[in-house]
């Protein structure tokens, strides 16, 4: 019972600092992680001291980062890098290898570290921060800017970097490989063997998994699904002695082309989130002020060599290899020159590992939340003193790639009416994503073309929508044959998206005018092809094709000038009816006239000359 009761009090702890001091961040614009890192300093052993053994958390808290980069690994399809591969793969590289390169020759030569440490040093502080720097660049609405592509592409990079280098660090810190009186060779077998197995049961045992899942419609057991691939593949890799970050990233990366991608993702975030802010607020209960309190020079020197090696040399990189002028490649080695999230990761691991003592290990932590906190100031100030010149910045060809794949359109159901818009719109070469609930219509539309965006997802869950970049799309498209279902679904994203035009397939006029309300353009279903079907006939008892167009176009107008007027009373049945008997009475009379002009028309073409 005591523990039942240490346990809800530890939970009540946690969560308490992360709502109080996360929004206060955000708040200062200072960054989600930061938030959880104070919370971390505030409640640890350094301050109140409310949690007294911050390790008795690190392994749960670990997961987050396992979490962390399988979400990374589902978002690297092999599609969206081979687009990207100039930006990622050579700015990216560039940056990362210039930036470990001099400081991890700064603390070989001025620090007089090992060479191992320097390395782990080098490559760690050349990362940056992934949720710091694009939650900077969304706030400012610079991520389409040339500077922001190339920050995401080089971000992308580090994503992809941090994980050789976490499988590294125990090969630096002189980990034994004779595990468990194993041989070189049997363990080197039994690591291959393992990635096998991930390899070949993602490819061709997870889909089929997940099919099941999904035709069983319950959420808890997707869920528990998802959460069992990334566990599982994360604790098969450590059994065998390699970093589980890497399992969940190898399976990540095969699932990324995965139908299933978005549910995955959207299951997978909520747990993603929780676990990496329980980690942030671990490495923060790590951190040591009294090294602040002690030694501020040394403290704020570290700080200052993080800023001031890499905001210069990714400067440089910018406008050699990125291409970008003056001013980008500024704000470019502004928004990445402090420390990552990933450094907290690689410098506890190497404090495990004894490449370097707690007070490296807490003096880093310190200066990496310092380097952290003061980019939105030295942004703040840059924006003072360099205006933006009128001129719109060009973005180099190869950036404008990295968006490839962020959908202009997301279509809501792939029935007979998604599937004519989906074409239109592939043969336009117009991105788009589209959400379905139907396993059978999923497989059938991969089997016909397996390169086709359409992932198991329903559009009422928010997750998924998130999931499916609708926040990015200009058009959300709803063609299900369920009048509430649309209706429901044009509600959600019209409150969390309101900047998306929603176009809703809508049953009747009935149904018309709740769309409308929703702020929705309702296009009715069987409207356009009923006109169609008129023309047909009327071509065929005499009226040429001219005439017929003409009559449905009066006859189109008409009824949408009816349908508006009916709007503003929809909801009185009667003076709906009087409008449609009026509407009649006018239609009749219309048509009545058109056919008097045609006869005259005849007959004037027919009278002879004088």
């Amino acid at each position: 019972m005591h523990e039942q009761s240490s346990f809800l009090l530890l939970a009540v702890v946690f969560l308490l600092a992360a709502v109080a001091a996360v929004p206060l961040a955000k708040r200062l614009r200072l960054g989600a992680v930061i938030g959880y890192l104070l919370a971390g300093v505030v409640i640890g052993p350094s301050t109140l001291n409310l949690i007294a053994h911050p390790e008795d958390i690190r392994h749960i808290s670990e997961l987050g980062v396992v979490l962390l980069l399988f979400i990374i690994g589902l978002e690297l399809s092999p599609r969206r890098l081979w687009l990207m591969r100039k930006a990622v793969f050579g700015v990216g590289v560039a940056q990362v290898l210039v930036c470990a390169s001099l400081i991890g020759t700064l603390a070989y030569i001025g620090l007089d570290q090992p060479v191992n440490t320097a390395v782990v040093l080098g490559l760690g502080l050349a990362l940056s921060s992934t949720a710091f720097g694009l939650q900077i660049l969304a706030e400012r609405k610079e991520l389409n800017s040339a500077h922001g592509r190339m920050a995401f592409a080089i971000l992308l990079f580090q994503d992809i970097a941090a994980i050789p280098l976490i499988a590294l660090i125990p090969l630096l810190g002189g980990a034994s490989s004779d595990v468990g009186g194993e041989s070189n060779l049997e363990q080197l077998i039994k690591i291959t063997g393992s990635i096998a197995i991930i390899v070949i049961g993602g490819r061709y045992l997870l889909r089929p998994v997940f099919r099941i899942v999904a035709r069983t419609g319950l959420q808890e057991v997707s869920t528990a699904t998802a959460l069992l691939v990334v566990i599982g593949t994360a604790w098969l890799m450590q059994s065998v002695g390699v970093s589980m970050a890497l399992g969940a990233f190898l399976a990540g990366l095969l699932l990324a082309d995965s139908e299933y991608r978005h549910e995955l993702e959207s299951q997978i975030e909520p747990f993603k989130g929780l676990l990496l802010g329980l980690f942030f607020i671990s490495v923060g209960m790590t951190a040591d002020l009294g090294l602040l309190l002690n030694s501020p020079g040394a403290v704020l020197l570290l700080t200052a060599m993080i800023i001031g090696c890499k905001l210069p040399l990714i400067y440089l990189v910018g406008r050699t290899a990125g291409g970008l002028d003056k001013l980008s490649a500024l704000r470019l080695g502004v928004v990445l020159a402090a420390g990552g999230e990933f450094a907290f990761v690689v410098f506890q691991m190497a404090r495990d590992q004894q490449l370097f003592d707690q007070r490296m290990h807490g003096m880093l932590v310190l200066a990496i939340t310092l380097s952290m906190a003061v980019t939105p100031l030295i942004i703040l100030l840059l924006s003072k003193l360099i205006k933006p010149k009128a001129a719109a910045v060009e973005v180099p060809e190869e950036l404008k790639q990295i968006d490839a794949e962020t959908p202009r359109v997301v279509i809501s159901g792939m029935g007979r009416m998604g599937q004519v818009i989906a074409r239109v719109l592939r043969a336009q070469r117009v991105p788009y994503i589209a959400l379905e609930t139907s396993v059978d219509s999923i497989e059938l539309s991969r089997s016909l073309s397996h390169d086709m965006p359409i992932f198991y997802g329903d559009s009422l869950r928010p997750e998924i929508l998130r999931a499916a970049q609708v926040d990015q799309a200009e058009f959300f498209i709803i063609t299900t044959d369920d009048p509430d279902t649309n209706l429901k679904t044009a509600e959600l994203v019209r409150r969390l998206y309101p900047h998306v035009t929603i176009i809703a397939r809508a049953r009747n006029r009935q149904h018309v005018h709740r769309l409308i309300d929703l702020g929705a353009f309702a296009v009715r279903e069987t409207f356009h092809s009923s006109l169609e079907m008129s023309k047909q006939v009327l071509t065929g008892l005499g009226l040429s094709e001219a005439q017929a167009d003409s009559r449905l176009t009066r006859f189109r107008e008409h009824d949408e000038q009816v349908l508006a007027a009916q709007h503003k009373v929809y909801d009185d049945a009667a003076a709906v009816m009087q409008t449609a008997r009026e509407a009649r009475a006018d239609l009749e009379r219309l048509f009545d006239s058109d056919q008097i002009e045609a006869r005259s028309i005849d007959e004037a073409l027919q009278r002879p000359p004088e």
